[in-house]
């Protein structure tokens, strides 16, 4: 039983970590970045990088955020800026996007699966029975996460800029924040995001060039019933991660892999903002 309620806890940070990135933008951008998996995908190849060259395996997840942060700095320049006033364009395009970065890592890299060893190893003994100390850590890492996402979007100029961009984009041009730079800078931050999450989930599975895409669908369903809400976003992981970990150990773990998705949609089928206010 504490096993299960660890289980249901940590499966809900990781969701956390991996959705926050996409929630970013959909709340400014007003699209879903379906690049996202492929974003994850280059942070898990980049942890892989950093751990061949035997360098600390802890410095993967700034590298893998760099180097997500820098791919993000380009789609949102070349591709997606241009497609603002085209949403259903720009979603198109980064799906295709996210295909791209796919083939080109199986390019560099091959078909193969590969495994990233851990930053940490061992067990911690709860309540008598022993977890891995490193899913553990991801919890601190998610609430960590949190926190600093709240902290810039209500302690900083830029995050008053961002607050105000979400509500009424036209307003706030007409107030003289430049909604580009903030559209640029969204964007740029929630791909360092997805690339961390990718870096951070690879010790748990393994890497390889297509392992992006089912953690995108259940950010996908997550975010939909979220809105643009952070708190909202912690409460779907752990109510709808929380059915998927009961699904997957007491009745299947092919029906707990679709679990979120089912869920998500009944749940905007009853009520249209999901776990969202209002």
């Amino acid at each position: 039983m504490t096993a299960q309620l660890l289980d249901i806890v940590t499966s809900a940070a990781i969701l956390y970590a991996v959705a926050a990135g996409l929630l970013l933008v959909f709340g400014v951008l007003k699209i879903i970045n379906f690049a996202h998996g492929g974003l994850m995908t280059l942070g898990g190849y980049a942890a892989l990088v950093i751990t061949e060259l035997g360098v600390n395996p802890w410095l993967a997840i700034p590298a893998a955020a760099l180097a997500g942060g820098l791919a993000g700095m380009l789609i949102e320049r070349v591709v997606v800026r241009p497609l603002y006033t085209r949403p259903l364009d720009a979603i198109l395009a980064t799906w295709g996007l996210g295909i791209i970065i796919g083939q080109l890592i199986t390019l560099g890299f091959g078909r193969g699966v590969q495994f990233v060893r851990a930053p940490l190893s061992g067990t911690l003994d709860i309540l008598g029975e022993g977890y891995s100390l490193y899913r553990l850590v991801l919890v601190v890492v998610a609430v960590a996460l949190g926190l600093a996402l709240s902290l810039l979007l209500t302690g900083t100029r830029l995050g008053l800029d961002t607050r105000a961009v979400i509500m009424n984009e036209e307003l706030a041009r007409g107030l003289g924040i430049d909604s580009v730079r903030v559209r640029f800078i969204t964007f740029t931050l929630g791909s360092g995001l997805a690339a961390m999450a990718g870096a951070l989930i690879t010790p748990l599975s393994s890497v390889d060039p297509s392992m992006g895409v089912p953690w995108l669908v259940n950010a996908f369903m997550l975010v939909l019933v979220s809105g643009a809400s952070l708190v909202s976003l912690g409460i779907a992981c752990l109510v709808l991660g929380g059915a998927q970990v009961l699904v997957s150990s007491l009745v299947s773990p092919v029906l707990g892999g679709i679990t979120i998705a089912v869920l998500a949609a009944v749940l905007l089928r009853i009520r249209h903002q999901g776990f969202a206010r209002g």
